[in-house]
């Protein structure tokens, strides 16, 4: 059974976008992006809430002059190798290679697909996450605290579900961003 990740670039007060819906200060370094990469290159399906699915078309293109660095480049080919899906009741099409929508997020058939996927499945964006959470589909939980409190927006774990976790990981940036990954218990 493939495992379902949670990995969130939060403020270190928990948000990951601010009351007015930027994200401007969790871009990361290229120490971080590298990180990243290794992380996100054993993933075989994204699934996405709409807004952050939004935000990662981004890394559709092919135009090599998007890329920052190597490092842009490598997670360009990351993402794009990855099958995605995508939640949301207001998309009445994608417009990306390997990604198929559903209006809704299906507590079973996500189930279903951590049974039978032969790759772990990464979920992101905050509020589908809270839906797996509350159901118990999470098996870890990995965010990367960025030096910022920006004191509101939406918080990267829900306020209203108790979820225990186990420290299995953690990890000190030179720009002061921290790694950390739990287990869910």
């Amino acid at each position: 059974m493939a495992r379902l990740l949670y990995s969130a670039i939060c403020s270190l007060d928990g948000y990951v976008v601010d009351a007015a819906g930027r994200f401007d200060w969790a871009v990361p370094g290229e120490e971080v992006h590298q990180f990243v990469n290794d992380r996100e290159r054993p993933v075989g399906t994204y699934l996405y809430g709409r807004r952050l699915y939004e935000v990662m078309t981004y890394w559709a293109s092919d135009d090599p002059d998007a890329d920052r660095s190597p490092v842009s480049a490598e997670y360009r080919s990351i993402w794009q190798a990855a099958d995605k899906v995508v939640y949301s009741a207001s998309l009445s099409s994608v417009q990306t290679p390997r990604t198929t929508l559903s209006p809704t997020f299906d507590v079973e058939a996500v189930r279903h697909l951590k049974e039978s996927a032969t790759a772990d499945l990464a979920i992101g964006g905050a509020t589908i996450a809270v839906s797996a959470l509350k159901a118990g589909l999470v098996d870890e939980v990995s965010l990367y605290l960025n030096p910022v409190a920006v004191g509101g927006g939406t918080p990267a774990l829900p306020h209203d579900v108790r979820t225990d976790l186990t420290l299995v990981e953690h990890h000190v940036f030179g720009d002061g961003v921290v790694f950390v990954r739990y287990a869910v218990s």
